[in-house]
């Protein structure tokens, strides 16, 4: 997407309370950077780890503009840019500007234990990378529904998550909104980062908590969103403020492609998403984690008889059938044929296992494939979608287990039915009857 496509509108309030106002942002629509901070920290030293921190990363950003440029060119061979490389830029500068905030910290004793939250999109053709610490928020607004897509690092959130508490009782804690991450308080910071595809018409709206605080459903923002973006960024200033305004205020919202929106590109994302979240490995897994799981997703094409995988082959993937069908083969014969939302290969996942079948294109085919790198690298970073998932797994190895004893039960029953020894015999020995072997051959008189 260029950057002549993207429009953004942007505002700021103190609030009805505070003095002063501890909250930064930064636009930068040549490199498509967008930035909301959110300071903390007497004597106004929140209003200088908001400004360190959007000035580093964007300076850090600016400083590998050639990088992102490779990446959109899509340059191959030594300048080749993977999503990774771009979402390790965006952690390594927060990271940086986490270190200066808290050198600038050690230095001044009044700034002792300054920090800030930070929400930042970086929008690279078709997808967008974001890198999120602390409480502000990232909001999609896409096809009429505005989804959250980062996570609030607060005390409360994170008691609902490991489900100590239940919501109730989280409402009668002090300090429940108190945030659990926070750049620069510490010389390092966990940065939360997510890559996600972006269509014309989406709508990205960045807030500090001073709005979100006074938010009960993401649904209320729908209406602002259906509004021009001056007018739609000044009513949630006005909305915060009529509801209290405690904190200071600001709102960033961003409009890709102007007002149309992509319908294919919307219908073939939604597809993904809902393919996904019907297998039963995902199938617990809320919105935010989907798009976790859809960031390690890739899509790929596969002509009619083209081979997907080959029995015998060592293979690290999971696949699952966006669209079309694929022939599931064993020794030359066919055993099955899979079509949309079926998946083959989930063992690879977890093991390095020969395939115990080849996997053939019948037709046209679009699969879904997870590598078992990509998926141990969620494991590892997602602890909550690990649990979930690997919960699930069991349940699949559980009622792989079932299925097999079933089977090894039906044929044992089949063998108790038909009396082989009774065959054999009677073939051999046409006069003997009934399965009676005291008269035969070599009965003891």
């Amino acid at each position: 997407m260029s950057t002549d496509a993207i429009r953004f509108f942007a505002a700021t309030d103190v609030g009805n309370v505070r003095e002063h106002n501890e909250d930064n942002f930064l636009v930068d629509k040549k490199l498509s950077l967008f930035m909301v901070a959110d300071g903390m920290g007497g004597h106004a030293a929140g209003e200088v780890a908001s400004a360190i921190a959007v000035r580093t990363v964007h300076e850090e950003i600016k400083r590998e503009r050639d990088l992102l440029a490779d990446f959109v060119a899509g340059a191959r061979g030594a300048s080749r840019v993977t999503n990774k490389d771009i979402l390790a830029l965006l952690e390594h500068a927060v990271q940086r500007a986490c270190s200066r905030i808290h050198e600038e910290a050690q230095n001044d004793p009044a700034k002792r234990g300054m920090g800030t939250t930070l929400s930042a999109i970086l929008i690279l053709g078709s997808l967008g990378f974001i890198a999120h610490v602390g409480d502000s928020r990232i909001y999609l607004a896409r096809g009429g529904t505005v989804q959250q897509v980062t996570e609030d690092h607060t005390v409360f959130n994170e008691l609902i998550k490991r489900g100590k508490l239940t919501r109730e009782q989280v409402d009668k804690i002090g300090h429940k909104n108190a945030i659990t991450r926070a750049v620069g308080v510490y010389e390092r910071v966990d940065v939360d980062t997510l890559m996600i595809d972006v269509l014309a018409g989406d709508d990205f709206i960045l807030a500090s908590d001073g709005l979100t605080g006074y938010l009960e459903t993401n649904e209320e923002l729908s209406p602002f969103v259906a509004q021009d973006g001056d007018s739609a960024t000044k009513g949630l200033i006005e909305l915060a403020k009529d509801r209290g305004g405690k904190d200071n205020i600001t709102v960033v919202l961003i409009r890709l492609g102007g007002d149309a929106q992509d319908a294919e590109g919307a219908k073939r994302l939604a597809l993904k998403r809902e393919v996904l979240g019907r297998m039963p490995l995902f199938a617990r897994l809320g919105e935010r984690e989907l798009l976790r799981v859809m960031q390690a997703a890739e899509v790929r094409t596969y002509e009619h008889g083209q081979t997907v995988i080959r029995e015998g082959d060592k293979g690290d993937e999971l696949f699952i059938v966006l669209s079309g069908k694929v022939n599931v083969v064993r020794g030359g014969e066919t055993l099955t044929r899979l079509g949309a939302g079926e998946h083959f290969g989930e063992m690879a996942l977890i093991r390095a296992v020969p395939r115990s079948a080849t996997v053939n294109a019948d037709g046209n085919a679009e699969l879904i494939a997870i590598r078992r790198q990509d998926f141990f690298e969620l494991l590892r970073t997602e602890h909550e979608i690990a649990v979930k998932m690997l919960w699930q797994f069991l349940g699949v190895l559980a009622d792989r287990l079932d299925h097999t004893s079933s089977e090894l039960r039906h044929a044992k029953q089949e063998l108790h039915a038909d009396d082989v020894t009774e065959d054999v015999t009677v073939e051999i020995f046409p006069g003997i009857e009934g399965g009676d072997h005291s008269s035969g051959p070599f009965s003891r008189r």
